[in-house]
């Protein structure tokens, strides 16, 4: 049995998330700003089950939300940093208003959230960090980029946060999931900016188009995918990186592909700048 801890567990992959472990077996800290309705979900949850209020951009919710669960469990094995929120519109479409609350939440907040519970998994010299990125964190495509933005840093310092706490006994993961049937694409969680700019509707505006048309019918299963994420928690030695979707692997094979021949092409001119 773990403990886990895991952000946005109101609904979406963190709900689905939440259920998952408690259906393996394991103790869940389900945090969300309204953590009552986490637990209205769970009508028949027994004391396996602690819903704790936390917003991710407040580093007191955070600090008193970690504090709960060390009270409650005793310890944390599973931090699930899930929290987030969208933006769909061009790069200059974005104003800085919309972009400094999108990384607030989406970059700062995981951060802190971390800074949080790490000191937790240290003292105990074990313990498991899943960041939620997304299939652009890697392959971004038109009107993603500011999002995508996000998710790029939260690959970055991942990473490197694999390598900093492995030799302390702790894994870390991100799952880069690709289109799920999740509430994502409704306006509650995706923006689409203050105006538009007719010269990015062959794009943008298309992009735009395309999700509307398929929200709530991604072709990604959300209980699938929180499934495999607690089954990946369990393996002796957890990947870097889990992507979820077949069009997460297509858009990934399609940018490695890319990647490789440009680098080949221009592999020349590299080299030239060398002493």
């Amino acid at each position: 049995m773990s403990v886990w801890f895991i952000t946005g567990s109101s609904r979406g992959l963190g709900l689905e998330i939440t259920r998952a472990a408690l259906a393996a077996g394991h103790q869940v800290v389900a945090t969300a700003r309204k953590a009552d309705t986490v637990r209205e979900r769970f009508p028949d949850a027994d004391d396996t089950l602690l819903t704790v209020p936390l917003d991710v951009t407040d580093p007191h919710s955070i600090q008193t939300s970690v504090d709960a669960a060390v009270e409650r469990f005793g310890r944390i094995d599973v931090l699930v940093n899930n929290a987030g929120t969208g933006l769909l519109a061009a790069v200059e479409e974005s104003d800085d208003a919309a972009v400094r609350a999108l990384y607030e939440t989406n970059v700062f907040g995981p951060l802190a959230v971390q800074r949080a519970v790490l000191p937790v998994l240290r003292r105990q010299r074990s313990g498991h960090v899943i960041n939620i990125s997304s299939i652009v964190g890697f392959a971004t495509a038109p009107g993603w980029g500011v999002y995508a933005s996000t998710k790029f840093a939260v690959e970055g310092f991942t990473e490197t946060l694999h390598t900093e706490l492995a030799p302390l006994g702790i894994h870390v993961t991100l799952v880069e999931p690709g289109f799920f049937r999740t509430d994502f694409l409704d306006p509650t969680s995706l923006h689409t900016g203050p105006g538009t700019i007719d010269d990015y509707a062959p794009t943008v505006g298309a992009m735009r188009t395309a999700a509307a048309s398929l929200n709530h019918t991604q072709p990604g299963d959300p209980v699938k995918a929180a499934r495999a994420i607690v089954e990946m928690a369990a393996a002796p030695e957890p990947p870097l990186r889990l992507p979820l979707g077949a069009d997460t692997l297509q858009a990934f094979d399609a940018k490695l592909s890319t990647f490789h021949k440009e680098m080949d092409s221009w592999r020349h001119v590299a080299l030239a700048t060398d002493h």
